[in-house]
């Protein structure tokens, strides 16, 4: 009975964010970005691992991230997120209601990207684990983003560093001649999961990737806990 009740709750936080995105067209066009990325790479016949990495990548920040960022901040924005963090629903059912809707629509993002780039998905049990691991740690930094801005345009500017740096930090790699700063981008989640990638088509070890990139999902967790505690008890 205690299990029925709480997925009519999860399910209940679903419905009604599935209901807000429909009227938020910012959020769908956002959703629609990577999905240019990846067939004008499909276009020019850019199928590899390393290619396919950035749109996929930045399907998992902009469709994982931003949206459940902008879906918190609008929560709070029409003081409707006060009542969810009062009510009976546990962290638990708060965090899987909140971020369910956003993980199908970035599954189906990063699935249409594949399918657009033309990309031979290498090892597939363990190049969808990655992806579950990439999900969870975007989704909690964007629960966080959330709940740390004040309105939907906010999450815009506070997020911009998690763009650049969790995004695009491959980009600036061929600019910086630091090696300590260069070390520090390899561990990035969005550099292990392109490594992770790279492996599995290549056939080397991806074993060290995948632990770092769930200390990043832990870590990303735990931050977004204490701030969602913090936030009730406030």
């Amino acid at each position: 009975m205690m299990t029925t009740f709480s997925m009519k709750r999860v399910n209940a936080i679903f419905v009604k964010d599935w209901k807000d995105l429909q009227r938020n067209s910012y959020v769908l066009f956002t959703l629609a970005l990577p999905l240019f990325f990846a067939a004008w790479l499909g276009r020019i016949g850019a199928d590899s691992a390393e290619m396919i990495a950035f749109p996929i990548v930045f399907a998992l920040v902009i469709a994982g991230a931003f949206v459940q960022a902008a879906m918190v901040a609008e929560e709070k924005e029409k003081n409707t997120l006060r009542g969810l963090l009062l009510s009976p629903a546990s962290v638990t059912e708060v965090f899987v209601g909140k971020s369910l809707l956003s993980a199908v629509s970035t599954l189906v993002v990063v699935v249409g990207c594949i399918w657009l780039a033309e990309f031979n998905v290498p090892s597939l049990p363990l190049f969808a684990l990655s992806i579950l691991l990439g999900l969870i740690f975007f989704l909690a930094i964007g629960t966080l983003l959330g709940l740390l801005s004040r309105t939907v345009m906010e999450t815009s500017i506070i997020g911009m560093p998690v763009m650049v740096i969790f995004g695009m930090s491959s980009m600036f790699k061929s600019m910086i001649t630091n090696e300590t700063i260069l070390t520090v981008l390899d561990y990035l989640p969005n550099e292990l999961l392109t490594k992770i990638w790279v492996g599995l088509e290549s056939g080397t070890a991806v074993g060290e990737s995948f632990l770092f990139l769930v200390l990043w999902a832990v870590g990303a967790i735990a931050a977004t806990v204490i701030v969602y505690r913090k936030r009730r008890m406030d």
